[in-house]
């Protein structure tokens, strides 16, 4: 493949399908990833010809070594992850009130998925001459304004997602490793009221996979903007 390639996971709906779209619009080719078959098969499909499916589970190591080794079937190389795939389980359950199953499978997800996804594909993304690792975060998980109550096991994770960039950025020098809150989305977790479309919220993820200085890592943005975490 001569066009750049990025994997995009949570790819099937929401925020990561509408990333997808913007990027093969870029002309990237994008591997949709997604742990529903079925979805992602139909995501990709509606995306167009720029776009592969990739089965993968973030929550599950074995399923991310499995897509790893998918992938390879197909490239060379990776040259941007957006770890896109995230879960939202509570309401507005206080923290005091969250079960340790609850916090436990948020975390693999949110916090622990995105890690062992960028472990899992360093080599392909290593073979890259711009590599790029795009988390996507959220507000509820900044700690400079202190946290609101609303969805702390969701929120923790996010918090926790941005140490983990920061991290991941200081272990990948030449990488763009940087973590993005796209805004109050409307999609099936933002709901109906959500302040922003998937297209306004995908703009700054794919502004970081496409477009930011490649010198710009360990940061956390909104809006093209660093903001505090």
């Amino acid at each position: 493949m001569e066009a750049k390639i990025a994997l995009v996971t949570g790819a099937n709906k929401g925020i990561g399908s509408e990333v997808a779209a913007q990027l093969v619009a870029r002309d990237f080719h994008v591997f949709v990833g997604a742990r529903n078959e079925k979805a992602g098969r139909e995501a990709a499909l509606e995306i167009g010809s720029g776009a592969t499916f990739l089965k993968i589970n973030v929550a599950d190591e074995k399923s991310i070594r499995a897509a790893a080794a998918e992938f390879a079937k197909s490239a060379d190389h990776l040259d941007v992850l957006v770890n896109n795939a995230g879960i939202l389980l509570e309401n507005d359950e206080s923290v005091l009130k969250i079960t340790p199953a609850m916090l436990e499978t948020t975390l693999r997800t949110n916090t622990l998925g995105p890690l062992l996804v960028a472990q899992v594909f360093k080599p392909m993304l290593q073979k890259s001459g711009a590599p790029r690792i795009v988390n996507v975060s959220s507000s509820s998980g900044q700690l400079s304004d202190g946290a609101d109550g609303w969805a702390p096991a969701y929120s923790i994770s996010k918090t926790a997602l941005n140490g983990v960039t920061v991290q991941l950025a200081a272990a990948l020098p030449g990488f763009a490793v940087n973590s993005v809150c796209p805004g109050w989305v409307r999609t099936d977790m933002g709901g109906s009221n959500a302040t922003r479309s998937v297209e306004q919220g995908a703009a700054g993820i794919v502004w970081l996979a496409a477009d930011a200085p490649q010198n710009l890592t360990g940061k956390f943005l909104r809006d093209r903007k660093v903001i505090p975490w």
